[in-house]
């Protein structure tokens, strides 16, 4: 076993599946963020709101005010730079820092491809992205490599492999495949599309979406890694984002996700993308076709090989962190986040503030809207960790104001999937006594229903 893994770290390919993959990563990012901004999503999620939900660990990440539009210019101006290959250590760093500062300022803006592009810079790091077809290579043609260790690409469709999978065995549940939940909620506000506006009130269809999805992320690793049925599997992925991309808003995530399964193909579909830039940009690119094969140093080779391995380690297990918690995960969320669980649930909270004068027994309810937006709202009526923090931040600013003696206790219901919504905090508990933390939150009521599987 061990000869077969010293034989594979041995071997080469060419260096221009992973320029291509390098070139259309910067693009893409570079065209996501030019988005987000020309839509004035920065001022409205990280400047209007007054009160921001962090992460546990990462309370010192928050938007600065006006300056935030530098941090998102930081992260531009290094995908682009990313795409040219100029300086590309430092500006796949300076991306990695960026675009996690930006994920981690406010967590009522989590989504799972931010996740994704997160891990994605910082496994590129340690990557040789810039040895070939690149502004750097040009510059110092001592560090131009036509060649380089296959492990360098296969580390990305590694975790693109991950992705799919995961997010296959999530759907591995009651819910999904046998009451098309929640599918059956979403694809029937799609009334309004022309001829297939009618087809998704239908409940088979519902189920063969559920079913399909199912299957699909569970079989694209497969597909894409074994060449005779590698087309198939792109098809299926162009026809499968491009759908997901006209039912539901999600930005830029299905074409990123097409865009980053090229690098499946073998070198010589790379190469004639290359080609076809060099033609269209009158590219000089003998400078590039050196011969060479890049050998990393002894050391350089075993600290990215370490790195590598703890990176993946991580992103296998990671995922299962919820076995450690006990009730439902949907209801509980505690281990939901960064785990590849992909548009699996609808949930809808009602929940409403108490703050009580411990002393004399007055109180008062809260008016959410004083303090949150309707989309921050919305997100911290059904997670337990926000509406713990929000608890916190409601006593302090309380306590600023003259108050003294504070409790905070909550009357709080969730629907999830289409059922009827339950209690989901219990109203009895002063919220201000518990801290956030990784530990299984106690005060969350248990869910009276059961959703069998992963």
């Amino acid at each position: 076993m061990r000869k077969r893994i010293e034989t594979y770290l041995q071997k080469n390919t060419s260096a221009a599946p992973l320029a291509v993959f390098r070139i259309f990563f910067g693009l893409m990012m570079l065209i996501s963020i030019i988005r987000f901004w020309s839509k004035g999503w920065i001022e409205k999620l990280y400047i209007q709101p007054n009160f921001f939900f962090s992460y546990y660990g990462f309370e010192w990440v928050q938007p600065i005010g006006n300056y935030t539009y530098l941090i998102f210019a930081i992260c531009a101006i290094s995908a682009l730079l990313i795409a040219l290959g100029y300086k590309y250590r430092l500006s796949i760093i300076l991306f990695f820092l960026s675009f996690t500062y930006i994920e981690l300022m406010d967590k009522t803006t989590y989504l799972n491809h931010y996740y994704f592009i997160s891990i994605l810079s910082f496994l590129m790091i340690f990557l040789p992205a810039a040895n070939y077809f690149s502004m750097d290579a040009k510059r110092q043609p001592e560090k131009a490599f036509q060649y380089i260790p296959n492990w360098t690409i296969d580390s990305i469709k590694l975790l693109i492999g991950i992705v799919y999978f995961y997010a296959g065995l999530a759907k591995a549940n009651s819910d999904w495949l046998f009451r098309a939940m929640p599918l059956k909620i979403w694809l029937p506000a799609n009334y309004d599309l022309p001829f297939l506006g009618d087809l998704l009130q239908q409940e088979y269809i519902h189920y063969f979406f559920s079913w399909f999805g199912f299957i699909y992320d569970l079989s694209i690793p497969f597909l894409m890694f074994y060449r005779p049925t590698r087309k198939l599997g792109f098809f299926l992925i162009v026809v499968f984002h491009l759908a997901t991309r006209i039912l539901f808003p999600i930005g830029m995530f299905p074409y990123i996700m097409i865009v980053s399964a090229l690098i499946f193909f073998n070198y010589k579909f790379h190469e004639k993308i290359l080609t076809f830039i060099t033609n269209l940009f009158s590219i000089d690119a003998s400078v590039f076709n050196t011969g060479k094969t890049l050998k990393f140093a002894v050391f350089s080779k075993k600290v990215r090989l370490a790195v590598l391995s703890l990176f993946f380690a991580v992103q296998i297990l990671f995922p299962w962190r919820y076995f450690l918690y006990p009730g439902e995960l949907f209801w509980t969320e505690e281990g939901f986040r960064f785990s590849w669980r992909v548009m699996l649930m609808e949930k809808a909270g009602y929940v409403q503030f108490k703050v009580k004068d411990t002393q004399t027994g007055k109180w008062f309810y809260v008016d959410n809207s004083d303090f949150l937006t309707s989309f921050q709202e919305k997100q911290m009526s059904f997670q337990p960790d926000f509406i713990l923090q929000y608890a916190h931040y409601l006593a302090d600013h309380f306590k600023s104001q003259g108050h003294r003696n504070l409790a905070i206790y909550v009357e709080s219901y969730v629907a999830l999937n289409g059922r009827r919504s339950q209690p989901y905090i219990n109203p009895d508990v002063n919220l201000l006594e518990y801290e956030d933390s990784f530990q299984h939150k106690t005060f969350i009521l248990p869910f009276t229903d059961e959703i069998k599987g992963l």
